[in-house]
Parts: C-alpha cells; sequence; structure tokens
C-alpha cells in the first residue's frame, strides 16, 4: 500500500506545486493495491493551447471602467450580454450572491440555467476582489481524488459545499476540431475518447458577427493533462453542473466550462455531474451507466 501511494506521489508531484497547493491541496487516496493514477497523465493548472487555436489580439481585449468592487448593473461592460431573466434585475445581472454566508455561490434561479456566465477580466478597471470574479480567482476548494468500487477514480472534498458553489473548470489540451477528430479515430473506443472531448460551442453560430464563432469549435481534451476535473464521474442525480463562463468578449469561442455545485453537498461526497445534461432518447445504448442513482436511466449513451 505505502508503494501505491509513493507511485501516486512521485509520478504526479505536480499538484504540490500548484499556486493554491498551500491552502486548497488536491490528494489523492486510494485503499486498493496497486490501482494509480494514469502513468501518461499530467496535472496542469491551465489549459494547454494546441497547433491551430488561436487567442484574441490583445488589442480587442475591452473590460469594464467601474472602479469599485460592486460590477452588478448594465453600466458594466461585461454585464452588458447578461440577459434579465428570473432572479436578474436591471440593476443587479451580476449572477452571483453579494453578501451573506452565500457569498460568491450563483444565484439559485440560475441553477437550473442554462444561460452563460459573464466575468470581469483582467482588462477591467474594477480589482481582483470584484463581486464578478469567481471564476477567475480559481478553486477555493480542497479536493480529494480517490477510487471508487466500481467507476474508476472519482473526486470528493473533506469539507462541506454550499449550492452554488463555484467548485472548479475543466481544463486540458484545447485543440482544433480537426484535431478532436483525428484523436478519436486514433482512439481504441471512440466512445471512451469523447469522454475527455468538451466542445466550446456554446456561443457558435454560422450567422455571427463575431467571424471566431461562425466555424467549428474549439474543443478542450483533458485526457492525458487535466487538473482534478478530469475525474468527476457521471452520475444521473448529480450535484453538480457545468456552465459556460465568458471573460472578455473577444474570446468568446474560448469560454471556460466551470462546475458549480447544484445542492448542498457533504464531506466526503462524491462530486458527480450528468455527462449528456438530462437529455434521455430513451434508447438503449452502448455503455452502461453504473451510478446507481435511484433514477438512473440505465445508459450513458
Amino acid at each position: 500500500m505505502a508503494a501505491t501511494y509513493r507511485d501516486h506521489y512521485f509520478g504526479h508531484d505536480e499538484i504540490r506545486g500548484f499556486s493554491n497547493a498551500g491552502e486548497y491541496p488536491i490528494s489523492i487516496v486510494n485503499k486498493y493495491e496497486n490501482v494509480t493514477l494514469p502513468a501518461d497523465f499530467t496535472f496542469i493548472e491551465k489549459s494547454i493551447l494546441r497547433e491551430g487555436v488561436v487567442r484574441a489580439d490583445p488589442e480587442f481585449r475591452v473590460g469594464c471602467k467601474c472602479k469599485h468592487q460592486k460590477c452588478h448593473g448594465s453600466s458594466c461592460h461585461c454585464l452588458e450580454d447578461v440577459e434579465v431573466t428570473s432572479g436578474l434585475t436591471e440593476e443587479d445581472r451580476c449572477a452571483y450572491i453579494s453578501s451573506g454566508s452565500s457569498q460568491g455561490c450563483l444565484k439559485p434561479a440560475l441553477a437550473e440555467s442554462v444561460a452563460p456566465i459573464y466575468e470581469c477580466h483582467e482588462a477591467c478597471a474594477c480589482d481582483e476582489t470584484c463581486d464578478n470574479r469567481i471564476v477567475a480567482r480559481g478553486r477555493k476548494i480542497p479536493l480529494q481524488i480517490f477510487h471508487t468500487e466500481t467507476r474508476g477514480w472519482g473526486v470528493r472534498s473533506k469539507f462541506p459545499i454550499k449550492a452554488g458553489a463555484f467548485i472548479d473548470c475543466y481544463i486540458g489540451e484545447i485543440i482544433t476540431s480537426e484535431e478532436a477528430n483525428k484523436r478519436r479515430g486514433a482512439s481504441i473506443i471512440s466512445e471512451r475518447k469523447d469522454l475527455y472531448l468538451f466542445d466550446l460551442d456554446k456561443f457558435t453560430d454560422k450567422d455571427s458577427l463575431d467571424e471566431t464563432l461562425r466555424g467549428d469549435p474549439y474543443v478542450i481534451d483533458g485526457e492525458f493533462f487535466s487538473g482534478p476535473s478530469r475525474f468527476f464521474n457521471h452520475s444521473c442525480e448529480p450535484n453538480m453542473r457545468i456552465f459556460a463562463r465568458v471573460g472578455d468578449y473577444s474570446e468568446k469561442n474560448l469560454h471556460d466550462l466551470a462546475f458549480f455545485a447544484t445542492e448542498d453537498i457533504r464531506p466526503m461526497t462524491e462530486l458527480t455531474f450528468d455527462y449528456v445534461d438530462g437529455k434521455d432518447d430513451g434508447q438503449q445504448g452502448s455503455e452502461r451507466c453504473l451510478c446507481g442513482a435511484k433514477s438512473c436511466r440505465g445508459w450513458l449513451w
């Protein structure tokens, strides 16, 4: 058993050098002998842009002019595109609760929304304490990667997590759609490869005025390079959801995929999300679901 623990930390000691490792560490535990994380997997803190992925020219980056931490209303440039729906007003378009015990958590009315989250960013006049920089400030929850009994590796936290809390982003290699198709073709089981491929297609629109949104979307591949979110498992009764998060408007095609808690989560409870976000065509698929939830659909796809 001791050898197994050594393999984890000598093989993946990069997690000890993360910028938030001291206050919000990532730990790896396993009660099964001789089972370690994939040897060809490397932990990273930020996504890696591969060939063909182009960032916006810095001169096109525009931030808000708010010189205080209350970036809430339509006067904030970063919130101009926010649709005022249930839970939001013209005076308060920020997605997050700004005071009280749930400060920084997603507003309850947005928990089931498919709307993107717009945040302030590096080009803004507001500082890092701005209410509208939750994802931008990074993960603030210690996470533990552990080996489940039936579904490989999973993730949990030793600490309680409030409903609406930001947990982490899905990161990896950002590649072109063409490269993603090549990697699918090279994989022994293409469906398994799809477990790690996430299209950045929230804003893809062939009629968009923004030429970067008219073509095929970029794709995040987290199979070999990623963070702890790479090990989040599926559940038909999940306790997290993914939201598209936008910083600078000029890079909507490179938006973040941010995980938020959809309910209060007790310590040591596995963190899960729905791989197909509740979509069920009622057909028997090729990949059986092992989530064990009472409402399990039986198949992933």
